[in-house]
């Protein structure tokens, strides 16, 4: 049966045509699979867009997003992510808000902006803690493994599939496995990343499978597991040349070139980089140049290795990818060139929202009043404290008095009425704010 007919044989549904296309697409997409579903997938969502201001068409917008990720359409998974935060905002429905904030942040993680996406988290934290809505881990795992801190992620990880278990979420223990999987690969440690994409690939998830073929087919080609990674290769090739965008062949090129031996191997790495420099996908561009950096290096091209491995750890350390922004260090160490250890923000020097909660609790609020001020939950204060007392070198709140206002960061704490004032600003604005 095709896609078509599969469409045709459902009965009809009383939902807007836009929602009712989708719904059937999504039928075809998991009866006869994303090569024959892609048309009528990306019809779909060109409906949905087109008639988003619909209110019954807008409450699938969350459902939209994620299509467009599986489909690798970059730019319209950005448009509507957008649009959903935006109406997420005029109807202020706080059951759909969590959902809302974490399909529009994990945009920002594969755009390398992990400040706005962690911001994202915080406001789907917050509004979680209000209203006992049950915890959306998705972007905090995948965010955590990107972020390439072994314990702080390896502890979130674990958390979150006993929480999965208990309450029998797939799609969180497949998000975990995808975490595991990038970290491990952000560390070296391909063995483990290989065990992760592997176990995370099991499934066909909107959106995660295809991420999780990219990890496995890296992890394959560095720990001697060539025939995994051909398979998934293939499957990979294949959604990239039905989507057609620059985001899923650059990312198809990348991953070839990592399982083609030899000389052949440069035209991949140069289509990989040229194509993703066109997209939006800045984490991935990055991940493109350091393996690149790396073959070269292995060719023995040292020069040449250099000015990929720079770009890379630069763009690395201003996302905050730290595992994969020691990994390009190491490999422009091994070319001969001195290579400092970067990180996102410099020791001492913090960001708008930890200079903000600093003077806050130099204040004396406690955590909970400054997540009140601030809108974010407790627990993000707590967090963003740790990291405060690091970068200033202090080890509690009651040292923060110790501290020259010039080491904070900021003259003066933002009044109440300027955080009200941010905080009147729609979604999509508050996560610069």
């Amino acid at each position: 049966m095709t896609a078509r007919a599969v469409q045709d044989s459902l009965p009809r549904l009383w939902l807007p045509h836009a929602v009712d296309l989708l719904l059937r697409a999504l039928v075809a997409r998991f009866t006869e699979g994303f090569t024959a579903a892609h048309p009528l997938l990306k019809r779909a969502l060109d409906a949905v867009r087109e008639n988003s201001a619909e209110p019954e068409v807008g409450r699938w917008l969350w459902l939209a997003c994620r299509v467009a990720g599986d489909l690798w359409e970059s730019d319209l998974w950005q448009e509507l992510t957008t649009l959903d935060l935006q109406l997420a905002d005029s109807n202020g429905c706080l059951t759909t808000l969590p959902y809302t904030l974490t399909y529009g942040s994990i945009v920002d993680v594969h755009t390398g902006e992990f400040g706005a996406a962690a911001a994202l988290v915080a406001q789907a934290d917050a509004v979680v803690a209000g209203t006992g809505h049950p915890p959306f881990a998705f972007t905090s795992l995948v965010l955590a493994g990107w972020r390439g801190q072994e314990d702080r992620a390896t502890a979130l990880i674990e958390a979150a599939q006993v929480d999965a278990c208990r309450r029998g979420e797939g799609i969180t223990l497949t998000a975990a496995s995808l975490s595991a999987a990038v970290l491990y690969n952000s560390l070296g440690r391909y063995d483990a990343a290989f065990a992760a994409a592997v176990d995370a690939a099991q499934l066909d998830e909107l959106g995660l499978f295809g991420w999780s073929l990219v990890e496995l087919v890296e992890a394959a080609s560095r720990s001697g597991q060539r025939d995994a990674g051909l398979e998934a290769l293939e499957i990979l090739t294949e959604r990239a040349r039905v989507s057609g965008t620059d985001w899923a062949l650059g990312t198809a090129a990348r991953s070839r070139a990592l399982l083609t031996d030899g000389p052949d191997a440069e035209e991949f790495y140069v289509e990989a980089i040229e194509r993703l420099e066109r997209s939006r996908m800045q984490a991935h561009l990055a991940r493109a140049q350091l393996i690149h950096g790396e073959w070269l290096r292995r060719q023995g091209r040292r020069v040449d290795a250099r000015k990929q491995l720079r770009d890379a750890q630069e763009s690395f350390a201003a996302m905050g990818a730290e595992g994969f922004a020691e990994r390009a260090r190491r490999e422009l160490l091994a070319t001969g060139e001195t290579a400092r250890r970067r990180v996102v923000e410099t020791i001492g020097q913090l960001t708008p929202q930890e200079a903000r909660i600093a003077a806050l609790a130099r204040d004396g609020l406690t955590n909970p009043e400054i997540g009140e001020r601030l809108f974010v939950s407790p627990r993000t204060v707590e967090y963003h404290l740790h990291k405060v007392f690091e970068k200033l070198g202090i080890s509690s709140r009651r040292e923060l008095h110790l501290v020259p206002d010039d080491r904070v960061g900021v003259a003066a704490p933002r009044s109440a009425a300027a955080d009200a004032e941010a905080w009147s600003r729609p979604v999509a604005q508050r996560a610069v704010a």
